[in-house]
């Protein structure tokens, strides 16, 4: 694999770097909607402080090591952060996003996401999964403008949340081998399902 650590993309509209301590206030604003977080594991942050650890946590500690494609999502005109795009480590390379609520339907994501996804590619991975609550379809919609295929659904005791939720996995395979399904939330998971 060619190992990058989350190097600078410009698209058309949009510059995707790392984040920095100077976006925690921006962190703050993506993460304590409660809409935007309606579908995340987490709960939404409420201070700077709670931003800083999730900065911290989520970001800066992934930006040591060698290989890590974790992103913010920023307008060219300010260059401040409206959402984000990440890979995460293991073996399910799974891939997700999100972006303030103001800025959703404007194919924003799906931008990011394709450039990112490139240089994944590039880098040598062989594939990437993908996941959606069943009752957050807009999200599937993006996997499938993505290029990534449904494989099947499991049922998983969403921490620290605790609630049962019901995901879609999806995953879009780099080498065209369409039999390669990544089989970790099936085996994981007792309750799942085509």
């Amino acid at each position: 694999m060619i190992y990058e650590n989350t190097p600078t993309i410009e698209t058309k509209r949009l510059i995707l770097r790392k984040f920095t301590e100077d976006d925690i206030p921006n962190l703050l604003e993506i993460m304590s909607d409660k809409e935007v977080n309606t579908f995340l594991p987490w709960f939404p942050l409420e201070n700077l402080s709670e931003a800083k650890d999730f900065l911290e946590k989520n970001y800066l500690s992934y930006y040591e090591k060698a290989s890590a494609y974790r992103y913010a999502i920023c307008l060219k005109e300010s260059n401040r952060p409206i959402g984000y795009v990440n890979l995460s480590g293991g073996e399910s390379n799974d891939f997700g996003y999100g972006l303030r609520k103001e800025f959703w339907h404007k194919g924003i994501v799906t931008e990011a996401a394709k450039t990112v996804i490139e240089k994944i590619k590039n880098a040598g991975y062989l594939y990437i999964t993908a996941t959606h609550d069943v009752n957050n379809p807009r999200s599937g919609e993006v996997m499938k403008r993505l290029g990534m295929s449904y494989c099947y659904s499991y049922i998983e005791n969403w921490q620290p949340k605790d609630i049962f939720v019901t995901f879609r996995m999806y995953q879009l395979n780099f080498n065209k081998n369409d039999e390669q399904i990544y089989m970790g939330y099936w085996n994981r998971y007792e309750n799942h399902f085509v």
